[in-house]
Protein backbone atom coordinates (compact mmCIF):
# COMPACT_ATOMS: atom_id res chain seq x y z
CA UNK A 1 0.00 0.00 0.00
CA UNK A 2 1.14 3.60 -0.79
CA UNK A 3 2.53 5.57 2.53
CA UNK A 4 1.77 9.02 1.78
CA UNK A 5 3.78 11.59 2.94
CA UNK A 6 2.25 14.80 4.81
CA UNK A 7 3.90 18.19 5.59
CA UNK A 8 2.46 20.14 8.52
CA UNK A 9 3.73 23.52 9.68
CA UNK A 10 2.84 25.10 13.06
CA UNK A 11 4.89 27.14 15.38
CA UNK A 12 3.35 24.42 18.04
CA UNK A 13 4.54 21.47 16.38
CA UNK A 14 5.32 19.71 19.51
CA UNK A 15 1.97 20.19 21.28
CA UNK A 16 0.82 18.76 17.71
CA UNK A 17 3.21 15.16 19.15
CA UNK A 18 0.50 13.04 20.08
CA UNK A 19 -1.81 14.04 16.62
CA UNK A 20 1.62 13.21 14.69
CA UNK A 21 2.25 9.86 16.59
CA UNK A 22 -1.32 9.00 15.48
CA UNK A 23 -0.93 9.52 11.90
CA UNK A 24 2.15 7.30 11.42
CA UNK A 25 0.43 4.48 13.30
CA UNK A 26 -1.91 4.89 10.55
CA UNK A 27 0.74 4.56 8.05
CA UNK A 28 1.54 7.85 7.04
CA UNK A 29 4.84 9.57 6.97
CA UNK A 30 4.53 13.04 9.16
CA UNK A 31 7.34 15.88 8.64
CA UNK A 32 6.69 18.70 11.42
CA UNK A 33 8.29 22.14 10.91
CA UNK A 34 7.91 25.45 13.56
CA UNK A 35 7.33 28.11 10.39
CA UNK A 36 5.94 29.11 7.32
CA UNK A 37 9.67 29.52 5.89
CA UNK A 38 10.35 26.11 6.92
CA UNK A 39 7.69 24.68 4.97
CA UNK A 40 8.60 26.47 1.74
CA UNK A 41 12.23 25.17 2.48
CA UNK A 42 11.27 21.77 3.17
CA UNK A 43 8.97 21.58 0.20
CA UNK A 44 11.31 22.73 -2.44
CA UNK A 45 13.54 19.46 -1.59
CA UNK A 46 10.77 16.80 -1.41
CA UNK A 47 7.62 15.64 -2.81
CA UNK A 48 4.48 15.95 -0.37
CA UNK A 49 0.98 14.34 -0.55
CA UNK A 50 -0.77 16.98 1.19
CA UNK A 51 0.23 19.51 3.62
CA UNK A 52 -0.99 20.63 6.74
CA UNK A 53 -0.31 24.58 7.46
CA UNK A 54 -1.34 26.50 10.70
CA UNK A 55 -2.76 29.64 9.79
CA UNK A 56 -1.98 31.75 12.51
CA UNK A 57 2.28 31.55 12.59
CA UNK A 58 4.83 34.12 13.87
CA UNK A 59 6.71 35.85 10.93
CA UNK A 60 5.51 34.15 7.48
CA UNK A 61 1.66 33.93 8.01
CA UNK A 62 -0.25 30.66 6.76
CA UNK A 63 -2.12 32.54 4.47
CA UNK A 64 0.65 33.91 3.04
CA UNK A 65 2.55 30.38 3.24
CA UNK A 66 -0.41 28.97 1.39
CA UNK A 67 0.22 31.75 -1.23
CA UNK A 68 4.04 30.53 -2.02
CA UNK A 69 3.10 27.15 -2.05
CA UNK A 70 0.50 27.31 -4.66
CA UNK A 71 2.25 28.94 -6.69
CA UNK A 72 5.22 26.95 -7.02
CA UNK A 73 3.04 23.85 -5.92
CA UNK A 74 -0.52 24.47 -7.70
CA UNK A 75 -1.87 20.71 -7.43
CA UNK A 76 -0.80 19.92 -3.76
CA UNK A 77 -3.16 19.89 -1.14
CA UNK A 78 -3.03 21.99 1.76
CA UNK A 79 -5.05 21.86 4.60
CA UNK A 80 -5.64 25.32 6.65
CA UNK A 81 -5.68 25.10 10.40
CA UNK A 82 -6.88 27.72 12.60
CA UNK A 83 -8.38 28.68 16.27
CA UNK A 84 -10.01 31.67 14.03
CA UNK A 85 -13.45 31.18 12.83
CA UNK A 86 -13.54 34.77 11.12
CA UNK A 87 -15.35 34.59 8.21
CA UNK A 88 -12.91 37.01 6.00
CA UNK A 89 -10.25 34.50 6.69
CA UNK A 90 -12.25 31.69 5.71
CA UNK A 91 -12.85 32.62 2.26
CA UNK A 92 -9.15 34.14 1.73
CA UNK A 93 -8.25 30.24 2.44
CA UNK A 94 -11.04 28.66 0.15
CA UNK A 95 -10.15 31.73 -2.31
CA UNK A 96 -6.59 30.11 -1.94
CA UNK A 97 -8.03 26.91 -3.45
CA UNK A 98 -7.18 25.26 -0.22
CA UNK A 99 -8.22 21.22 0.21
CA UNK A 100 -10.55 21.31 3.39
CA UNK A 101 -10.20 23.56 6.93
CA UNK A 102 -9.94 22.63 10.28
CA UNK A 103 -10.83 24.42 13.47
CA UNK A 104 -8.94 23.52 16.46
CA UNK A 105 -8.45 22.29 18.94
CA UNK A 106 -8.29 19.52 16.47
CA UNK A 107 -9.12 15.58 17.46
CA UNK A 108 -7.63 12.81 15.71
CA UNK A 109 -10.29 11.44 14.36
CA UNK A 110 -10.78 15.29 12.39
CA UNK A 111 -7.20 15.12 11.22
CA UNK A 112 -7.63 11.28 9.90
CA UNK A 113 -11.07 12.26 7.91
CA UNK A 114 -9.61 14.86 6.13
CA UNK A 115 -6.56 13.19 5.32
CA UNK A 116 -8.51 10.36 3.59
CA UNK A 117 -10.91 12.56 2.09
CA UNK A 118 -8.18 14.28 0.54
CA UNK A 119 -5.61 11.34 -0.10
CA UNK A 120 -7.81 8.21 -0.49
CA UNK A 121 -10.63 9.44 -1.53
CA UNK A 122 -10.26 7.79 -5.14
CA UNK A 123 -9.33 4.32 -3.96
CA UNK A 124 -12.24 4.36 -1.23
CA UNK A 125 -14.64 5.21 -3.77
CA UNK A 126 -13.50 2.94 -6.46
CA UNK A 127 -13.63 0.10 -3.99
CA UNK A 128 -17.12 1.07 -2.85
CA UNK A 129 -18.61 1.78 -6.09
CA UNK A 130 -17.29 -1.63 -7.30
CA UNK A 131 -18.70 -3.64 -4.32
CA UNK A 132 -22.15 -1.66 -4.87
CA UNK A 133 -22.35 -2.61 -8.58
CA UNK A 134 -22.12 -5.93 -7.54
CA UNK A 135 -24.61 -5.84 -5.26
CA UNK A 136 -27.16 -4.46 -7.32
CA UNK A 137 -25.98 -6.56 -10.47
CA UNK A 138 -28.92 -9.21 -9.95
CA UNK A 139 -31.02 -6.90 -9.06
CA UNK A 140 -30.79 -5.79 -12.15
CA UNK A 141 -30.36 -8.54 -14.36
CA UNK A 142 -33.59 -9.85 -12.78
CA UNK A 143 -34.95 -6.49 -13.83
CA UNK A 144 -34.05 -7.19 -17.06
CA UNK A 145 -36.11 -10.62 -17.05
CA UNK A 146 -39.10 -9.68 -15.85
CA UNK A 147 -40.08 -5.83 -17.19
CA UNK A 148 -43.34 -5.82 -17.85
CA UNK A 149 -43.74 -2.08 -19.16
CA UNK A 150 -42.28 1.34 -20.34
CA UNK A 151 -41.88 2.32 -16.97
CA UNK A 152 -39.98 -0.59 -15.63
CA UNK A 153 -37.51 -0.31 -18.98
CA UNK A 154 -37.45 3.48 -18.45
CA UNK A 155 -36.25 2.52 -14.41
CA UNK A 156 -33.57 -0.58 -15.48
CA UNK A 157 -32.35 2.23 -18.13
CA UNK A 158 -31.81 5.07 -15.37
CA UNK A 159 -29.89 2.73 -13.43
CA UNK A 160 -27.74 1.32 -15.61
CA UNK A 161 -26.65 5.14 -16.83
CA UNK A 162 -26.01 5.54 -12.87
CA UNK A 163 -23.98 2.89 -12.83
CA UNK A 164 -21.48 3.60 -16.32
CA UNK A 165 -20.97 7.14 -14.71
CA UNK A 166 -20.26 6.01 -11.27
CA UNK A 167 -17.85 3.78 -12.78
CA UNK A 168 -16.52 6.67 -15.32
CA UNK A 169 -15.21 8.14 -12.10
CA UNK A 170 -13.66 5.12 -10.56
CA UNK A 171 -10.15 4.32 -10.84
CA UNK A 172 -10.33 0.67 -10.93
CA UNK A 173 -12.15 0.00 -13.80
CA UNK A 174 -12.65 -4.01 -13.52
CA UNK A 175 -16.33 -4.14 -13.46
CA UNK A 176 -17.08 -1.76 -16.61
CA UNK A 177 -16.83 -4.53 -18.92
CA UNK A 178 -19.69 -6.67 -16.76
CA UNK A 179 -21.90 -3.12 -16.89
CA UNK A 180 -21.29 -3.41 -20.92
CA UNK A 181 -22.26 -7.18 -21.68
CA UNK A 182 -24.72 -6.14 -18.78
CA UNK A 183 -26.46 -3.34 -21.01
CA UNK A 184 -26.09 -5.34 -24.00
CA UNK A 185 -27.90 -7.80 -22.72
CA UNK A 186 -30.76 -5.59 -21.56
CA UNK A 187 -30.57 -3.99 -24.91
CA UNK A 188 -31.65 -7.28 -27.08
CA UNK A 189 -34.70 -7.48 -24.21
CA UNK A 190 -35.52 -3.86 -24.97
CA UNK A 191 -35.56 -3.87 -28.54
CA UNK A 192 -37.86 -7.17 -28.06
CA UNK A 193 -40.23 -5.12 -26.14
CA UNK A 194 -40.35 -2.03 -28.74
CA UNK A 195 -41.20 -4.45 -31.51
CA UNK A 196 -43.42 -6.73 -29.56
CA UNK A 197 -45.82 -3.64 -28.64
CA UNK A 198 -44.52 -0.49 -31.15
CA UNK A 199 -47.23 -0.93 -33.54
CA UNK A 200 -50.14 -1.02 -30.89
CA UNK A 201 -48.29 1.79 -29.31
CA UNK A 202 -49.26 4.14 -32.40
CA UNK A 203 -52.64 2.38 -33.69
CA UNK A 204 -54.57 2.41 -30.14
CA UNK A 205 -53.97 5.60 -28.15
CA UNK A 206 -56.00 4.11 -25.23
CA UNK A 207 -53.74 1.60 -24.18
CA UNK A 208 -51.12 2.16 -21.26
CA UNK A 209 -48.06 3.33 -23.47
CA UNK A 210 -45.01 5.48 -23.20
CA UNK A 211 -45.46 9.30 -24.08
CA UNK A 212 -44.11 9.30 -27.84
CA UNK A 213 -42.43 11.98 -29.73
CA UNK A 214 -45.59 13.62 -31.21
CA UNK A 215 -47.25 13.44 -28.01
CA UNK A 216 -44.87 15.64 -25.80
CA UNK A 217 -45.76 19.21 -26.79
CA UNK A 218 -49.04 18.62 -26.45
CA UNK A 219 -48.83 16.59 -22.59
CA UNK A 220 -45.66 18.83 -21.53
CA UNK A 221 -45.42 21.93 -23.06
CA UNK A 222 -49.15 23.44 -24.30
CA UNK A 223 -50.53 23.60 -20.16
CA UNK A 224 -47.92 25.19 -18.98
CA UNK A 225 -48.01 28.25 -21.68
CA UNK A 226 -49.45 30.82 -18.96
CA UNK A 227 -47.64 34.18 -18.01
CA UNK A 228 -43.73 33.67 -17.62
CA UNK A 229 -42.25 32.73 -21.37
CA UNK A 230 -41.59 29.01 -21.98
CA UNK A 231 -38.27 28.38 -23.58
CA UNK A 232 -37.87 24.94 -24.97
CA UNK A 233 -34.66 23.78 -25.85
CA UNK A 234 -33.96 20.62 -28.08
CA UNK A 235 -30.83 19.81 -28.27
CA UNK A 236 -30.85 17.15 -31.23
CA UNK A 237 -29.30 13.71 -30.27
CA UNK A 238 -29.02 13.84 -26.59
CA UNK A 239 -28.63 10.90 -24.50
CA UNK A 240 -29.74 10.04 -21.52
CA UNK A 241 -26.11 10.28 -19.83
CA UNK A 242 -24.74 13.06 -21.85
CA UNK A 243 -27.76 15.01 -20.26
CA UNK A 244 -26.68 14.11 -16.73
CA UNK A 245 -23.25 14.53 -16.84
CA UNK A 246 -23.77 18.76 -17.95
CA UNK A 247 -27.04 18.40 -15.84
CA UNK A 248 -24.88 19.35 -12.39
CA UNK A 249 -23.41 22.21 -14.88
CA UNK A 250 -27.49 23.39 -15.09
CA UNK A 251 -28.42 22.69 -11.55
CA UNK A 252 -26.02 25.36 -10.58
CA UNK A 253 -28.31 28.14 -12.46
CA UNK A 254 -31.76 26.32 -12.24
CA UNK A 255 -33.87 24.16 -9.82
CA UNK A 256 -34.77 20.59 -11.87
CA UNK A 257 -38.43 20.74 -11.22
CA UNK A 258 -39.02 17.69 -12.86
CA UNK A 259 -37.05 14.99 -15.24
CA UNK A 260 -39.13 12.46 -17.09
CA UNK A 261 -38.66 10.17 -20.39
CA UNK A 262 -39.78 10.04 -23.65
CA UNK A 263 -39.63 7.89 -25.78
CA UNK A 264 -38.38 8.31 -29.75
CA UNK A 265 -40.21 7.06 -32.76
CA UNK A 266 -39.18 5.33 -35.03
CA UNK A 267 -36.98 5.51 -37.03
CA UNK A 268 -35.16 7.46 -34.08
CA UNK A 269 -33.93 10.12 -36.39
CA UNK A 270 -34.09 13.57 -36.99
CA UNK A 271 -36.00 13.82 -40.16
CA UNK A 272 -39.08 12.06 -38.25
CA UNK A 273 -38.46 12.08 -34.65
CA UNK A 274 -37.85 16.14 -34.70
CA UNK A 275 -40.61 16.62 -37.22
CA UNK A 276 -42.90 14.43 -35.45
CA UNK A 277 -42.21 16.51 -32.09
CA UNK A 278 -42.99 20.00 -33.64
CA UNK A 279 -45.84 18.51 -35.39
CA UNK A 280 -47.34 16.82 -32.97
CA UNK A 281 -48.50 14.40 -35.10
CA UNK A 282 -46.96 11.17 -37.09
CA UNK A 283 -44.92 11.47 -40.11
CA UNK A 284 -47.97 9.78 -41.66
CA UNK A 285 -50.37 12.58 -40.28
CA UNK A 286 -47.53 14.95 -41.99
CA UNK A 287 -47.89 13.63 -44.85
CA UNK A 288 -51.60 13.27 -45.38
CA UNK A 289 -52.41 16.77 -44.07
CA UNK A 290 -49.40 18.79 -45.01
CA UNK A 291 -48.17 16.96 -47.78
CA UNK A 292 -46.04 20.36 -48.74
CA UNK A 293 -44.60 20.64 -45.20
CA UNK A 294 -43.48 16.28 -45.68
CA UNK A 295 -40.27 15.71 -47.50
CA UNK A 296 -39.69 12.12 -48.20
CA UNK A 297 -36.52 9.62 -48.17
CA UNK A 298 -36.11 9.99 -52.05
CA UNK A 299 -35.99 13.80 -52.40
CA UNK A 300 -32.86 15.14 -51.87
CA UNK A 301 -34.44 17.98 -49.98
CA UNK A 302 -33.78 19.05 -46.72
CA UNK A 303 -35.87 17.13 -44.62
CA UNK A 304 -36.20 19.44 -41.37
CA UNK A 305 -36.62 22.85 -42.93
CA UNK A 306 -40.17 23.26 -41.69
CA UNK A 307 -40.37 22.83 -38.10
CA UNK A 308 -41.73 26.58 -37.47
CA UNK A 309 -44.00 25.75 -39.97
CA UNK A 310 -44.89 22.21 -38.49
CA UNK A 311 -44.92 23.87 -34.86
CA UNK A 312 -47.83 26.84 -35.97
CA UNK A 313 -50.00 23.99 -37.35
CA UNK A 314 -49.19 22.12 -34.35
CA UNK A 315 -49.95 25.26 -31.89
CA UNK A 316 -53.41 26.07 -34.13
CA UNK A 317 -54.77 22.50 -33.85
CA UNK A 318 -54.43 22.90 -30.53
CA UNK A 319 -56.32 26.19 -30.17
CA UNK A 320 -53.11 28.16 -28.41
CA UNK A 321 -52.94 31.65 -30.31
CA UNK A 322 -50.35 32.54 -28.40
CA UNK A 323 -46.94 34.18 -30.16
CA UNK A 324 -44.33 32.18 -30.53
CA UNK A 325 -40.32 32.10 -32.28
CA UNK A 326 -38.56 29.08 -33.53
CA UNK A 327 -34.93 29.03 -34.02
CA UNK A 328 -31.85 26.70 -35.30
CA UNK A 329 -28.58 27.28 -33.50
CA UNK A 330 -25.76 25.38 -36.14
CA UNK A 331 -23.04 27.38 -35.09
CA UNK A 332 -21.72 29.47 -32.08
CA UNK A 333 -22.46 32.83 -33.58
CA UNK A 334 -25.47 32.02 -33.91
CA UNK A 335 -26.21 31.68 -30.12
CA UNK A 336 -24.61 34.41 -29.56
CA UNK A 337 -26.69 36.38 -31.23
CA UNK A 338 -29.99 34.76 -29.66
CA UNK A 339 -28.73 35.59 -26.19
CA UNK A 340 -28.57 39.57 -27.18
CA UNK A 341 -31.84 38.68 -28.36
CA UNK A 342 -32.93 38.28 -25.24
CA UNK A 343 -35.36 41.26 -25.17
CA UNK A 344 -37.37 40.43 -27.94
CA UNK A 345 -37.92 36.44 -27.25
CA UNK A 346 -39.52 37.65 -24.03
CA UNK A 347 -42.69 39.22 -25.74
CA UNK A 348 -43.26 35.49 -26.85
CA UNK A 349 -45.30 32.98 -25.02
CA UNK A 350 -42.99 30.30 -26.26
CA UNK A 351 -39.66 30.29 -27.57
CA UNK A 352 -38.16 26.47 -29.68
CA UNK A 353 -34.67 26.48 -30.12
CA UNK A 354 -32.86 23.96 -31.66
CA UNK A 355 -28.97 23.13 -30.93
CA UNK A 356 -27.62 21.38 -33.46
CA UNK A 357 -24.22 20.37 -31.99
CA UNK A 358 -24.21 16.90 -30.50
CA UNK A 359 -26.10 15.20 -34.02
CA UNK A 360 -22.99 17.24 -35.64
CA UNK A 361 -20.37 15.61 -33.59
CA UNK A 362 -21.83 11.95 -33.82
CA UNK A 363 -21.27 12.32 -37.18
CA UNK A 364 -18.20 13.95 -36.96
CA UNK A 365 -16.85 10.82 -35.35
CA UNK A 366 -17.85 8.94 -38.02
CA UNK A 367 -16.23 11.41 -40.40
CA UNK A 368 -13.37 12.19 -38.94
CA UNK A 369 -10.48 10.57 -37.78
CA UNK A 370 -9.42 12.88 -34.99
CA UNK A 371 -12.78 13.03 -33.04
CA UNK A 372 -13.03 9.23 -33.22
CA UNK A 373 -9.43 9.11 -31.23
CA UNK A 374 -10.59 11.57 -28.95
CA UNK A 375 -13.96 9.45 -28.29
CA UNK A 376 -13.03 5.95 -28.43
CA UNK A 377 -15.73 4.83 -26.29
CA UNK A 378 -19.30 6.17 -24.23
CA UNK A 379 -17.25 7.58 -21.34
CA UNK A 380 -15.02 10.16 -24.04
CA UNK A 381 -18.10 11.01 -25.94
CA UNK A 382 -19.40 12.11 -22.83
CA UNK A 383 -16.72 14.39 -21.52
CA UNK A 384 -16.62 15.43 -25.06
CA UNK A 385 -20.14 16.62 -24.74
CA UNK A 386 -19.51 18.50 -21.17
CA UNK A 387 -16.64 20.28 -22.42
CA UNK A 388 -19.16 22.16 -25.58
CA UNK A 389 -21.79 22.21 -23.43
CA UNK A 390 -19.71 24.57 -20.83
CA UNK A 391 -17.94 26.75 -23.58
CA UNK A 392 -21.64 27.09 -25.71
CA UNK A 393 -23.45 29.66 -26.92
CA UNK A 394 -26.59 27.01 -25.36
CA UNK A 395 -24.82 27.54 -21.85
CA UNK A 396 -24.65 31.39 -22.00
CA UNK A 397 -27.87 31.21 -23.18
CA UNK A 398 -29.25 29.45 -19.95
CA UNK A 399 -26.96 31.45 -17.78
CA UNK A 400 -29.18 34.48 -19.44
CA UNK A 401 -32.14 33.15 -18.63
CA UNK A 402 -31.64 31.95 -14.86
CA UNK A 403 -31.58 35.70 -14.06
CA UNK A 404 -35.28 36.12 -15.37
CA UNK A 405 -38.59 34.60 -14.47
CA UNK A 406 -39.42 32.11 -17.36
CA UNK A 407 -39.92 28.49 -17.31
CA UNK A 408 -37.28 26.59 -19.37
CA UNK A 409 -37.32 23.29 -20.90
CA UNK A 410 -34.48 21.27 -22.20
CA UNK A 411 -34.96 18.20 -24.28
CA UNK A 412 -34.02 16.13 -27.48
CA UNK A 413 -35.68 14.20 -30.38
CA UNK A 414 -33.84 11.00 -30.35
CA UNK A 415 -30.46 9.31 -28.85
CA UNK A 416 -27.33 7.05 -30.49
CA UNK A 417 -25.31 4.07 -29.76
CA UNK A 418 -21.83 3.00 -30.85
CA UNK A 419 -22.50 0.34 -33.45
CA UNK A 420 -20.09 -2.95 -33.46
CA UNK A 421 -22.08 -5.70 -35.84
CA UNK A 422 -22.60 -5.58 -39.14
CA UNK A 423 -25.55 -6.85 -41.04
CA UNK A 424 -25.74 -7.26 -44.73
CA UNK A 425 -28.28 -5.47 -47.00
CA UNK A 426 -29.34 -4.93 -50.81
CA UNK A 427 -30.97 -2.25 -51.80
CA UNK A 428 -31.45 0.31 -54.98
CA UNK A 429 -29.67 3.79 -55.45
CA UNK A 430 -32.93 5.00 -54.32
CA UNK A 431 -32.29 3.50 -51.03
CA UNK A 432 -31.78 5.90 -47.84
CA UNK A 433 -27.93 6.16 -46.59
CA UNK A 434 -28.63 5.57 -43.13
CA UNK A 435 -27.08 2.94 -41.44
CA UNK A 436 -29.68 2.51 -39.00
CA UNK A 437 -32.71 1.64 -41.19
CA UNK A 438 -33.33 1.49 -44.41
CA UNK A 439 -36.53 2.43 -46.52
CA UNK A 440 -37.15 1.26 -49.81
CA UNK A 441 -38.71 -0.83 -52.41
CA UNK A 442 -36.39 -3.73 -53.45
CA UNK A 443 -34.89 -4.40 -50.02
CA UNK A 444 -33.00 -8.48 -49.45
CA UNK A 445 -32.25 -8.67 -45.90
CA UNK A 446 -32.02 -11.48 -43.87
CA UNK A 447 -35.80 -11.37 -41.82
CA UNK A 448 -35.29 -13.40 -39.00
CA UNK A 449 -32.52 -10.64 -38.06
CA UNK A 450 -34.08 -7.24 -38.41
CA UNK A 451 -37.06 -5.68 -36.83
CA UNK A 452 -39.43 -4.63 -40.42
CA UNK A 453 -43.00 -3.56 -41.67
CA UNK A 454 -44.09 -4.00 -45.02
CA UNK A 455 -46.94 -2.35 -44.13
CA UNK A 456 -45.67 1.17 -42.62
CA UNK A 457 -48.49 2.87 -42.15
CA UNK A 458 -49.26 0.66 -39.22
CA UNK A 459 -46.10 1.98 -37.65
CA UNK A 460 -47.16 5.76 -38.46
CA UNK A 461 -44.90 6.11 -41.40
CA UNK A 462 -45.58 7.30 -45.00
CA UNK A 463 -45.69 4.27 -47.87
CA UNK A 464 -43.99 6.34 -51.08
CA UNK A 465 -44.61 3.43 -53.10
CA UNK A 466 -47.02 -0.29 -52.75
CA UNK A 467 -44.27 -2.06 -51.82
CA UNK A 468 -42.09 0.46 -49.77
CA UNK A 469 -40.44 -1.64 -46.44
CA UNK A 470 -38.77 0.23 -43.62
CA UNK A 471 -36.66 -2.22 -42.33
CA UNK A 472 -34.77 -1.34 -38.58
CA UNK A 473 -31.99 -2.57 -36.69
CA UNK A 474 -31.35 -3.27 -33.20
CA UNK A 475 -29.03 -3.23 -30.34
CA UNK A 476 -25.85 -2.21 -31.71
CA UNK A 477 -26.18 -3.32 -35.36
CA UNK A 478 -25.66 -1.10 -38.32
CA UNK A 479 -26.60 -2.32 -42.00
CA UNK A 480 -23.60 -2.45 -44.83
CA UNK A 481 -24.18 -3.56 -48.61
CA UNK A 482 -22.20 -6.89 -49.52
CA UNK A 483 -20.48 -4.89 -52.28
CA UNK A 484 -17.17 -3.31 -50.72
CA UNK A 485 -18.26 -4.83 -47.59
CA UNK A 486 -14.85 -5.07 -45.73
CA UNK A 487 -14.35 -1.50 -46.40
CA UNK A 488 -17.63 0.15 -44.93
CA UNK A 489 -17.26 -2.01 -41.90
CA UNK A 490 -14.02 -1.04 -41.28
CA UNK A 491 -15.24 2.83 -41.90
CA UNK A 492 -18.52 2.46 -39.64
CA UNK A 493 -17.62 0.01 -37.40
CA UNK A 494 -17.19 1.48 -33.21
CA UNK A 495 -19.56 4.78 -34.19
CA UNK A 496 -21.79 6.41 -32.77
CA UNK A 497 -25.38 6.03 -35.57
CA UNK A 498 -28.59 6.12 -34.87
CA UNK A 499 -32.36 5.55 -36.59
CA UNK A 500 -32.30 1.98 -34.94
CA UNK A 501 -33.99 0.05 -31.72
CA UNK A 502 -31.89 0.72 -27.97
CA UNK A 503 -32.51 2.06 -24.92
CA UNK A 504 -29.91 4.80 -25.75
CA UNK A 505 -31.68 6.00 -28.98
CA UNK A 506 -35.06 5.61 -28.00
CA UNK A 507 -35.65 6.41 -24.11
CA UNK A 508 -34.65 10.26 -23.97
CA UNK A 509 -34.94 13.02 -21.47
CA UNK A 510 -37.63 15.87 -20.90
CA UNK A 511 -36.63 18.10 -18.19
CA UNK A 512 -38.01 20.85 -16.63
CA UNK A 513 -36.25 23.76 -14.81
CA UNK A 514 -37.24 26.48 -12.49
CA UNK A 515 -35.45 29.84 -12.07
CA UNK A 516 -33.98 30.00 -8.35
Amino acid sequence: MQQFKILWADDEIELLKPHIIFLEQKGYEVTPVNSGADALEVIDDSYFDIVFLDENMPGMSGLETLTSIKSTNPNTPVVMITKNEEEEIMEEAIGAKIADYLIKPLNPNQILLSVKKILDNKRIISEKTNQSYQRDFQQLSMGVMDAQDHNDWMDIYQKLVYWELELDRSEDKSMVEVLQSQKVEADSSFARFVTDNYEEWLSNPDIERPLLSHNILKTEVFPQIGDDPIFLIVIDNLRYDQWKVIEPEIAELFSIESEQMYFSILPTTTSYARNALFAGITPLEISRRYPDLWVGEETDEGKNLRESDLLEANLARNRVKERFSYHKILRAEEGKQLSENISNLMKNKLNAIVFNFVDMLSHARTDMQMIRELAPDEAAYRSITRSWFVHSSLFDLLKELSTRSVKVMITTDHGTIRVNKPIKIVGDRNTNTNLRYKVGRNLAFDEKALFYSRDPEMLGLPKEHVSSTYVFTENDEFLAYPNNYNHYVRMYKDTFQHGGISMEEIMIPFVKLATK
